[in-house]
This record gives structure tokens, C-alpha cells and sequence, in this order.
């Protein structure tokens, strides 16, 4: 059998779409059945609850940061040992940017490229037969794009699920289920979104919960007949960004764990070893390494682990003074001078680069990047240009005088400036790559 697919959608942010997916990705595996979960568009936590989820990996796709043979080449992958996917979509389904058209980074321009079948996700609180307005809007807006079947969620009583549900099926679309109001299950958040999976110890139990309330709500088998194969079976696999080194020392723990595992398996892909270190232990990069990278994450919430790991920061300063050495967002914070935390209280980082950052004068800059080297580092030769974004609260108080790494693009195009930093084999900026796109024209 060739392995099946369905999209989990919604009309906006906020409306289900991440407790319906685990809900559902738990009770397949709970049953047997081989799934696995993907995410559309930019980011690092929805896919490590799917993981927690499945006990399989999660990737990203995305229309705008990613090219197609990448998208491809993930999607052919993920068929060989699944049964079923499931793509969590994320904000509304046709939410991107205004173009190009089929590459706006929305989740139904994949939903269209690959012939995924939506499911719509409607929350229905504050409204009753005007779910059914909603519904018949979504799946006739774009015909390239299948809404398969309505979820309703947020039902207050039977009375307003006839409303609500009698709406959808007058639209022509069937109710595939349906869940009432439950206030006790709500996954923490916080700033950058949910309290990640690997910091949750009852997560299993309330995955649990999530699987029992799923398969009494929904009509599992109605839900499953709904998904279509994917024919992208063939396709080879594609390493999205090459691996900086044959050896990578990888900084993993609750304070670098922003870290795409699309690139983590193009790299392996290509012959590279990831050796994993926890600066929050105090370990310091393998020196047997000959690269260093330090992803995103969480750094202004353990500023004080971090600033007293000497460890850490002595091998990371010896590291850097003979093989190459980046820092994705709060990587490129704790290779500043200092980190400010939110209580304003000032923390001295590895100082291998000159910058200071700042968690309490926070503002949020949110949304696509396509970045272009201005010299060589460890993510590749000066030229090249990258696809990818920013999502941060903190923001550089002070620039330091290291020389800018990258020129920064929004995905519209528009020339942001110089950004983030670069002095002898260090480099850094708030930019998280995607993709490599080849050489600025």
C-alpha cells in the first residue's frame, strides 16, 4: 500500500489545529498504524511534539524558504517507513505572503502541490450556522486545493453542534467530528509558543488524553477514507543546506534546541557526523569536531547556566581558534559580549563576538529572510544566498564592531541592511537558515 496523507488546517492561529494533530497522531500509533507528523512553514516546536507523538522524526515544509526538489525529496523520505502522514498547517490555510503565487510560504499552496486532502479545523465558539459560511468559503477559494471534511471544535452543547454541524453538511462538506469545550487541556505556552516537549514531563500522559478524547470525538474511520497517496515516492533525497563540516560539535539541550531536522538528516545524508553537547552541563564542543554550530533556542531563560559554564566557554573559545564556529539566534546571543535577561539583570557571555542582546527591551521581529553572505563561515562561501527567517523578542542593544555577516531580505524582497556578525572564524545573526538557494545573482 502506498502511504497516505492529510492536512490539518484551520481558518486562523489559535483555532485547534496543534491538539486535534496530537490527538490524532497518538491514537494512530497507539493503534498500530505507522504515522507521522510534518509542519508547514517555519517551525522548531510543533514538530517535537509530533515526535513525542509518533516516536517518529517531523520535518517542515515550506513553500517559500524551501525549493521543490527539497520539498520532494523530504516528502519521498518520510514514505519509506509510514503509513500515514499527517501535515499540521500552521496559522490559517491560505495565510503567506501576497506572492508569488503557489510559493506565498502558505500551507495550501503544499496542500496543492502534492494533492493533500484538507481537513478544516473550525472553531466554533461565537458563532452557529455561520460555520457553515466559513467551510463553504474555504473549499471553494482556491480549486487547487481539497477541503475533505470539517472538525468542529470548541462546541458548547448539542444545540449548537445541530447549528454548527447542520451548516457544514448544508455546505456540502462532511462533519468528520466533533469537540466540546474542554479548558483542562491546554498545552503551556510561552513567548516563542508552546513550553517545549523535551521540558514536559507529563506529556505522555496528556498525549494520552489527547489520543481517548480524539477517537471518542471523531470518526476515525471517516477521517482516515478521506486521505489520498502521495506520489512522490521516487523522488531522491535533496540536502537543503550542505553540512559545514565532517564532524559537527552540535549544541542540544532546553537552550539550543531550535534546530531543523530536515537539515540535521540532509547532512547526515551526506556523510556528516552530529556530535550533540549540552552547554547547560558545562560540556564543551567534541574537539575532534572541525565545526561548531549553536542554534536557537532558549538562552535568556537560563542566562545564568550559561554565563557561569566556564567549561563550555573555555572549549568553545579554544574551538574557535582553529575551526569554524555560528550561532543561529540565541547561538549568535551567547556569542556576544552579554545577554541581558528579562529582569535586566546583565550576564556576560563567550564574548567571541562583540555584541550585547537584550530579553527585557524586547521587541518581536517576526517573519521570512532570505540572507546573502558577505564573506565565508561555516554556512558557506561569501555569495551564497539562504532562505529562511527570523522569530525572536530579544534585540541587539549594543552592535559591537565585528563586521555584518550576512545582507538581509524580507520575503518580499525588501533590503533589510547588513545583519548579525563575523570576526575571524566566528559568525552569527538572529537569521535560522532553511535552505540554501545557490549564488546572488
Amino acid at each position: 500500500m502506498r502511504s497516505k496523507a492529510l492536512m490539518i488546517a484551520a481558518p486562523r492561529s489559535g483555532g485547534g489545529k496543534t491538539t486535534v494533530t496530537l490527538g490524532l497522531l497518538t491514537a494512530l500509533r497507539e493503534q498500530g498504524i505507522r504515522v507521522r507528523g510534518a509542519k508547514t512553514g517555519p517551525d522548531y516546536i510543533d514538530p517535537a511534539f509530533h515526535e513525542a507523538a509518533t516516536e517518529m522524526p517531523s520535518f517542515n515544509l515550506d513553500s517559500w524558504a524551501m525549493p521543490s526538489p527539497v520539498l520532494e525529496g523530504l516528502l519521498s523520505n518520510a514514505l519509506h517507513d509510514t503509513d500515514f502522514l499527517i501535515v499540521e498547517s500552521a496559522m490559517g490555510l491560505f495565510d503567506g505572503l501576497m506572492e508569488p503565487e503557489g510559493a506565498r510560504g502558505a500551507p495550501s499552496d503544499i496542500a496543492g502541490w502534492f494533492d493533500i486532502p484538507v481537513v478544516l479545523v473550525i472553531d466554533v465558539s461565537g458563532q452557529g450556522q455561520s460555520a457553515g459560511a466559513v467551510a463553504h468559503g474555504f473549499a471553494t477559494l482556491n480549486p487547487h486545493v481539497r477541503v475533505a471534511g470539517v472538525i468542529l471544535n470548541q462546541v458548547a452543547s448539542v444545540r449548537h453542534l445541530t447549528m454548527a454541524g447542520g451548516a457544514v453538511q448544508a455546505a456540502g462538506l462532511p462533519v468528520l467530528g466533533a469537540f466540546m469545550r474542554d479548558k483542562t487541556l491546554v498545552l503551556p505556552e510561552r513567548h516563542l509558543g508552546l513550553v517545549q516537549a523535551r521540558e514536559q514531563s507529563e506529556l505522555q500522559t496528556v498525549l494520552h488524553c489527547l489520543a481517548d478524547r480524539t477517537v471518542k470525538a471523531l470518526d476515525m474511520e471517516a477521517l482516515l477514507a478521506v486521505a489520498k497517496p502521495l506520489s512522490v515516492g521516487g523522488a531522491p533525497p535533496v540536502v537543503a543546506v550542505p553540512p559545514p563540516g565532517q564532524r559537527i560539535a552540535l549544541a542540544d539541550d532546553a537552550a539550543f534546541s531550535f534546530f531543523y531536522g530536515h537539515i540535521a538528516l540532509g547532512w547526515r545524508h551526506a556523510g556528516a557526523e552530529i556530535v550533540p553537547f549540552s552547554p547547560l552541563a558545562d560540556e564543551s564542543p567534541d574537539p575532534s569536531c572541525d565545526v561548531c554550530w549553536l542554534p536557537g533556542g532558549y538562552p535568556e531563560l537560563h542566562a545564568g547556566v550559561l554565563s557561569s559554564a566556564r567549561n563550555f566557554h573555555d572549549g568553545l573559545r579554544n574551538f574557535s581558534e582553529s575551526r569554524p564556529v555560528h550561532g543561529e539566534c540565541g547561538g549568535f546571543m551567547v556569542l556576544g559580549k552579554a545577554l541581558e535577561d528579562a529582569q535586566g539583570v546583565l550576564h556576560p557571555m563567550s564574548g567571541l563576538l562583540g555584541h550585547v542582546t537584550s530579553f527585557a527591551k524586547r521587541k518581536m521581529n517576526l517573519g521570512y529572510r532570505e540572507a546573502v553572505l558577505r564573506a565565508s563561515c561555516a554556512l558557506g562561501a561569501a555569495g551564497t544566498r539562504f532562505r529562511g527567517h527570523e522569530f525572536h523578542y530579544a534585540q541587539v542593544t549594543d552592535s559591537g564592531s565585528d563586521q555584518p555577516l550576512v545582507d538581509l531580505y524580507d520575503g518580499t524582497g525588501k533590503y533589510l541592511g547588513a545583519a548579525g556578525g563575523r570576526r575571524g572564524l566566528v559568525s552569527g545573526s538572529y537569521f535560522h537558515v532553511m535552505a540554501e538557494w545557490g549564488k546572488q545573482e
